[in-house]
């Protein structure tokens, strides 16, 4: 959960979900769960697009399911215009018109192209209401938790797909009095051949992914890291509710 200031002094709170998907595994159950959760409690929705990718019949099905839990406003912005192709870009608008009948924004996260209409759109979308947390409060998950999500962000940039799917991150230690910070982090795997990949031949990959996660930590934090990784295999973690538990998902009940 993160918040932002407007230029007009409206406070807003955005909870990034997980994406709306097809549940394959127990791991996927316990995502879709959380954002059909949000969905549930949310005072606005906004729908976010990657006009990169296709939009498959069952991603269409998932999201209009999904979207029929909340009563709230909903807004969609397509994303990753300044990557798609124009008539990739154009497709996914219309699709948001035609199946959800709303007008999309079309947007560049990483340029900022369209996100001052996009911020406006979703200011007069809001409600009233007071404010929930201070004003230099912009986020309450704890500092583990970004290190985590950083950990996995590089995972997905350093590795082909099928492996960070499969990698979880879990900060065992974090001691902020050292300096350098003393980090320990083990990346599960969900299977013993991933070790390997992870790890890399004599090494190397896991020293490239630990020096750039390193990197990331030490701007996030505005210090020094001593980053120390290491790589265990937690067979079928993304379909056992126990290992689901243990790396800090909440998992529905049957």
């Amino acid at each position: 959960m993160t918040g932002i200031r407007t230029e007009n002094g409206c406070q807003m709170i955005f909870l990034d979900t997980p994406g709306l998907l097809e549940v394959r595994d127990l791991h996927q159950r316990s995502m879709l769960e959380s954002a059909h959760e949000a969905l549930r409690e949310a005072d606005v929705v906004l729908l976010l697009i990657d006009a990169t990718r296709k939009l498959a019949e069952v991603d269409s099905e998932v999201v209009r399911e999904a979207l029929a839990e909340s009563s709230a406003p909903l807004l969609v912005a397509v994303n990753k215009v300044d990557e798609a192709p124009q008539e990739e870009v154009l497709a996914r608008m219309a699709w948001a018109a035609a199946e959800l009948d709303v007008s999309p924004y079309p947007i560049s996260a990483t340029r900022g192209d369209g996100l001052d209409a996009l911020i406006e759109g979703l200011e007069a979308a809001l409600p009233e209401g007071p404010f929930l947390f201070p004003e230099d409060e912009l986020a309450t998950q704890p500092v583990r938790f970004f290190v985590e999500e950083i950990l996995r962000e590089t995972v997905f940039e350093q590795f082909d797909q099928e492996v960070p799917y499969s990698v979880a991150a879990r900060v065992e230690e974090f001691r902020e009095e050292q300096d350098p910070v003393y980090i320990q982090v083990n990346l599960f795997v969900e299977r013993k051949s991933q070790k390997p990949i992870l790890l890399g031949q004599g090494g190397r990959a896991i020293r490239r992914l630990g020096a750039e996660a390193r990197r990331k930590i030490e701007t996030f934090l505005g210090r020094r890291v001593y980053l120390d990784l290491w790589v265990k295999p937690l067979v079928g973690w993304r379909r056992k509710r126990a290992h689901l538990n243990r790396l800090g998902y909440r998992v529905p009940e049957e």
